[in-house]
């Protein structure tokens, strides 16, 4: 036990300190369980194989699918919409939302879904994602206070009373302690967080240089822009660009080839895109064109090509084509050849749209300008190949991030499809009738997002899970197992409850939540449900009291633990996103929890009379 007891105050003393990694804290204090012998190796990695570690996982990738597709800047619109100029009015839409939305998910779910949109909310409002990371995690929290079904301990709880003998609880029997929770959360967050959550998180798009849609106004793309779609008698279908020899006789350029695939049905739409000019042409392919309006018309009028589509679908998307600008370098062997000379579609797979000199803009007969030393140079052609100019750091540097552009290029068209996935998944983890396992129902809405494409690849939905997180949470497990095998728990919550016990329901009922709310900080709550809900329900039978406020504040202190970066999955799920450290949980969720107690201690008897 003593050895136990020391491993855990050492790795809470570096998970404060923030000196070293959390998850290579987590590793550590699992290593030196296994080198002390209080755990056995496979008890120490059980961890990583808890069906709660391998849900956070499929979470993650939901919630990049959710990202990918727009589907998370559509929700984050509607609650900006709503909030107007108001960050406070934000504030509160973005927990009353989140916790609506908890009770009836799990809180780690509901936090993996709402994560994409208030990162991608943030960054459209130009607020730093940190300063609503952290109060979504307790929202989702507090939330699941609301049902039955909100989160693991309510229905630890519910079985204890009713194998004592209690009238069973119903499904909405915990929501006025749920709406008092939600109401002090959001009263004491708008503060704390507006106090220690600035200077956090994640940078803004700006730092990442032009968006893909600043470069298009910048080099006039948009102002010739024209989409015509390929006729079924048009002589354009089973021809390249390049064989039709399209820019020399019309002078216009082709600056994308866009193909839909409706497999099966508008919800599996697919859409391809080309940029090469020797793609062959189909009947349906739409062709973006830019070139003076008359010769446009000439080049449709001879092709047989009908106007092509109008609002969004009439604007450039970079789906699969990008955009980036080079820099020439002083010594490039470029300087001094035109751009024709040059062969950047032969050698390097783009197109050139445009050259930027000294603040001028050369965009007409763009293939016969000549390459100077320091022009600025905007190319085109799929993310794969903008990648690869990173490697000619011989002849230019690429400005800007492209690839991080790529990365936040939404796939809009596959947003119903996310929406969809995440529905079913929804019903499978709150409707009880279903047979499906949470973590079941995660892990397929996670394949479902790589298989329809709402994510590009398996590779974007490994980079889509945050492994800190997954790592400390799963390392920290272990160490409930460590101090249940110990008796380390049960010995601190019988000396609490024993102490407090003969000084009448208060005293008691606050010895129980503060014994409960000091094992959260170290085990899952669940496990804390599991050992504190027994211990109160003897020891309130044991002085004649009706057990149900004493079993309820277990299940709330079990829940409300903000305090501690690793005591639930939500708090470990916003760590990274959020840039935080333990110290900063300690600032905003310490107060809070002390709040909740003082008003639970208070609250609970007059819900629920002794």
């Amino acid at each position: 036990m003593t050895a136990t007891l020391l491993i855990l105050l050492a790795a809470a003393v570096l998970f404060v300190t923030g000196r070293i990694r959390s998850d290579l804290v987590a590793v550590c204090a699992a290593l030196a369980l296994v080198l002390s012998g209080v755990l056995t190796p496979e008890e120490a990695l059980s961890g990583f194989s808890n069906p709660l570690v391998i849900m956070m996982v499929g979470l993650f990738v939901v919630g990049g699918g959710i990202f990918s597709t727009g589907l998370a800047k559509m929700a984050g619109s509607r609650i900006l919409g709503l909030a107007g100029r108001s960050e406070t009015r934000l504030f509160v839409l973005l927990m009353l939302a989140t916790a609506a939305v908890g009770a009836f998910v799990s809180n780690t779910g509901t936090v993996a879904l709402m994560l994409p949109i208030v990162v991608s909310m943030a960054r459209a409002a130009g607020l730093s994602s940190a300063r609503f990371l952290m109060p979504l995690a307790f929202a989702g929290s507090m939330g699941g206070m609301l049902t039955l079904i909100g989160t693991p301990p309510n229905l630890i709880v519910r079985d204890a009373l009713t194998h004592a003998g209690y009238e069973p609880l119903g499904f909405f029997s915990f929501t006025p302690v749920g709406l008092v929770c939600i109401a002090v959360g959001v009263l004491v967050l708008i503060p704390l967080s507006r106090r220690f959550l600035r200077g956090h998180g994640q940078e803004t798009a700006g730092s990442a240089g032009k968006s893909l849609e600043q470069l298009a106004a910048e080099y006039q793309l948009m102002e010739s822009l024209a989409p015509w779609r390929v006729t079924e008698g048009s002589p354009l279908a089973g021809h390249t660009v390049r064989g039709l020899d399209v820019y020399g006789r019309y002078g216009i350029t082709v600056l994308e080839v866009r193909r839909v695939r409706q497999e099966r049905g508008q919800l599996l739409k697919r859409v391809e895109q080309f940029a090469a000019a020797d793609v062959e042409l189909a009947v349906g392919d739409v062709l973006y064109l830019s070139g003076p309006e008359e010769r446009l018309e000439r080049f449709a009028a001879d092709y047989a090509l009908e106007s092509g589509p109008s609002g969004s679908g009439g604007r450039l998307r970079f789906y699969e084509v990008g955009m980036a600008e080079i820099l020439l370098l002083p010594t490039s062997v470029l300087a001094g050849r035109t751009v024709q000379e040059a062969e950047f579609r032969a050698r390097y797979g783009v197109n050139v749209l445009g050259v930027r000199r000294r603040g001028e803009y050369l965009l007409e007969n763009i293939k016969d300008i000549r390459l100077h030393a320091s022009d600025v140079v905007l190319v085109q052609g799929t993310w794969e190949r903008i990648g690869l100019l990173a490697g000619e750091d011989d002849k230019w540097v690429v400005m800007g991030q492209p690839l991080e552009q790529a990365r936040r290029v939404t796939l809009d068209y596959k947003a119903p499809v996310a929406a969809f996935i995440m529905l079913l998944m929804v019903l499978a983890m709150a409707v009880d009738s279903i047979p499906v396992a949470p973590v079941t129902a995660v892990m397929t809405a996670a394949v479902l997002m790589v298989f329809t494409g709402c994510l590009r690849n398996v590779e974007e939905a490994y980079k889509s899970i945050n492994w800190e997180s997954i790592v400390l949470f799963g390392a920290m497990l272990p160490m409930s197992t460590a101090l249940e095998k110990t008796g380390a728990s049960e010995l601190i919550s019988h000396s609490l409850v024993g102490a407090f016990g003969g000084y009448g329901p208060y005293v008691l009922l606050a010895a129980i939540y503060v014994a409960t709310s000091l094992l959260t900080f170290f085990i899952s709550n669940t496990v804390t449900a599991v050992l504190m809900a027994p211990i109160a329900l003897s020891a309130a039978t044991a002085q004649g009291w009706s057990a149900v406020p004493f079993l309820m504040a277990v299940t709330v202190a079990a829940s409300m633990c903000f305090a501690s970066p690793f005591s639930t999955p939500p708090n470990a799920l916003v760590m990274a996103a959020g840039g935080y450290r333990p110290m900063d949980y300690v600032k905003v969720g310490l107060p809070l929890q002390l709040a909740l107690a003082v008003v639970m201690v208070l609250v609970l008897p007059l819900l629920f009379p002794f």
